[in-house]
């Protein structure tokens, strides 16, 4: 019982340093993009991460910075195929406060993520 404890303690543990991590990625990417209102955040299956800030148009207002934490360099699957989007297991927008008026984060969220049908 105690090593089921101290296992889900470390996972635990290695997904608040994770969310740290990319929170601090998403402030240090918004520091050099002033013109951002936010950042796109897509989440990979294999545990790595792109992240990009955006204008209030919808535009890149940084580079692509591809990540993975407690890790050298992104997987070897990402650097053959950039992360390719059938890959994806979660994409949102972090924004700045104060966020934009919601019509505004709809229309930056489809051109930026994109739609989702689903059947």
């Amino acid at each position: 019982m105690k090593k089921k404890a101290k296992t889900k303690k470390k996972k635990v543990s290695r997904q608040l340093a994770a969310r740290k991590s990319e929170e601090a990625m998403v402030e240090g990417i918004l520091e050099g993009s002033p013109e951002g209102v936010g950042v796109a955040v897509i989440r990979l299956e294999c545990g790595c991460r792109k992240m990009a800030a955006i204008s209030k148009e919808g535009e890149p207002a940084s580079k692509v910075i591809m990540y993975r934490d407690s890790a050298q360099s992104i997987c070897e699957e990402c650097k053959k195929d950039d992360g390719d989007f059938s890959r994806v297991k979660e994409e949102f927008i972090h924004w700045v406060k104060p966020e934009p008026d919601e019509e505004t984060k709809r229309k930056i969220s489809q051109k930026v993520l994109g739609t989702h049908v689903t059947h």
